[in-house]
């Protein structure tokens, strides 16, 4: 019997073979960090500071502390008894619309789009048509090229529910919201007084009623930003069930070193052979605080660095939401499905480019990695209580020093692809090709 502390000389050697490439890819990680502070500072000589007007702040407090109670919510039933003929047939219009966009991540982040187009001075509409952009990549990669050759299907299961979940729950909270501001300019006169038919938390109702006035778009953004955080924070991130199944597992923590809960935002056109990408890496998804910096950092570069809104205006024009990676980076990823071969997984990246004669890593659409999940919200409490919880996220909206992230969304493909050969060169032989 071999003494517990000893190795298999074997599985040591599969151990050399990957500790031998660690040199060099770090080497490549400091390089691609340096060249990503370089970029960022140039684009942001350019940059338009955003402001957070501070009579704004005040005026949103007295409105949040002049709130008292209100009714978080207006069933069907007693519509009729609040509201006049008019204003129900609103109500039921823009339930029924978003019942119709809420059917999965494609519906939803086109909708934003569209609704972006038609109101531009929703600033929130465009930044979350991306941030549902990446939602859409994040759970097409769970049956991807390369997650399912790390994760077990149960585990990709529950983390795509929790990902459909939350966007779910955020276009169901937010789209009606900005619907009724459309019904507003058409109706020519704010309609802000329904928005507890919708379950929308009183924190907004003020909010909207300033934009309907100042039309200032970056304290609607940021609130929307603050509200919509909350919106997910208890039911979801929060939940036990979430926890106990996804948050709390192992391969939940490897987010961060593997980069796979980065938001980019595509500024270049995907033909041009190479990827064009500004964004932020969110380091603790469990933080309701650094979500909330996170979206309003992520908003300050959209607008505040011309170049970025610019390309991205033109990428969000171009390319429909598909959920495959390759609506981005179409040189580097296919929309065809896996194949479903045991043969072991062939090293194909070579950095920000395939290797010479390997074939493109596959990103599904959406409609072929995941079929549409019944959207099931239930009742909502409203989450706003306390003025002083939320005047801190009203201070200031700042460009973060690094924000052009191209080179380091290669580098964390690579490290994904590196802990699949790891993951291969570390199982048995006779294992090797039986988790798909």
């Amino acid at each position: 019997m071999e003494h517990q502390g000893s190795t298999n000389p074997s599985v040591m050697k599969r151990v050399i073979l990957v500790l031998r490439r660690l040199p060099a890819h770090i080497v490549a990680y400091v390089a691609a960090k340096r060249w990503a502070k370089r970029a960022s500072s140039k684009l942001a000589q350019h940059a338009i500071p955003m402001e957070l007007k501070q009579e704004f702040v005040r005026e949103l407090r007295a409105g949040w502390k002049s709130l008292g109670e209100q009714r978080t919510e207006s069933p069907i039933e007693a519509l009729s008894e609040i509201y006049n003929e008019q204003e129900r047939a609103i109500i039921h219009r823009i339930r029924h619309e978003t019942e119709i966009a809420n059917q999965n991540n494609v519906t939803r982040t086109e909708a934003y789009r569209a609704v972006y187009f038609r109101c531009p001075e929703l600033h929130w509409a465009l930044l979350a048509h991306l941030v549902s952009r990446n939602g859409g990549w994040n759970m097409t990669d769970l049956q991807g090229e390369l997650l399912p050759r790390l994760l077990d299907r149960a585990y990709r299961k529950q983390t795509f529910l929790m990902l459909e979940r939350a966007n779910a729950m955020i276009f169901q909270d937010a789209y009606p919201q900005l619907l009724l501001y459309e019904a507003s300019r058409k109706e020519g006169r704010e309609l802000f007084s329904l928005l507890p038919a919708f379950g929308v938390s009183g924190f907004m109702r003020p909010v909207w009623s300033q934009f309907w006035r100042r039309k200032d778009a970056a304290m609607l953004t940021t609130a929307l930003i603050v509200n919509e955080q909350h919106v997910i924070e208890v039911p979801l991130v929060r939940s036990a069930y979430f926890k106990e199944h996804v948050t709390r597992k192992p391969a939940f923590l490897l987010q961060t070193p593997l980069q796979t809960n980065a938001v980019f935002m595509p500024y270049g056109a995907p033909n041009e052979g190479a990827m064009k990408l500004a964004g932020l890496v969110l380091e603790n998804f469990r933080s309701l605080e650094e979500r909330i910096e996170f979206g309003k950092r992520l908003y300050a570069i959209l607008y505040g660095v011309p170049e970025v809104h610019r390309g991205v205006l033109a990428f969000v024009r171009a390319v429909h939401h598909s959920g495959s990676r390759a609506d981005y980076a179409p040189h580097l990823f296919t929309k065809q499905l896996r194949s479903q071969s045991t043969r072991s997984y062939v090293e194909k990246l070579d950095g920000c480019k395939l290797k010479r004669g390997a074939k493109k890593l596959a990103s599904p659409e959406l409609t072929a990695a995941w079929q549409d999940v019944p959207v099931e919200i239930g009742g909502r409490e409203d989450w706003f209580q306390e003025t002083s919880e939320v005047e801190g996220y009203f201070e200031q909206l700042l460009i973060p020093e690094v924000f052009v992230i191209s080179e380091e969304h290669c580098r964390a493909i690579n490290k994904i692809e590196l802990a699949v050969l790891a993951a291969q060169r570390l199982k048995p032989s006779s294992a090797q090709d039986k988790r798909r």
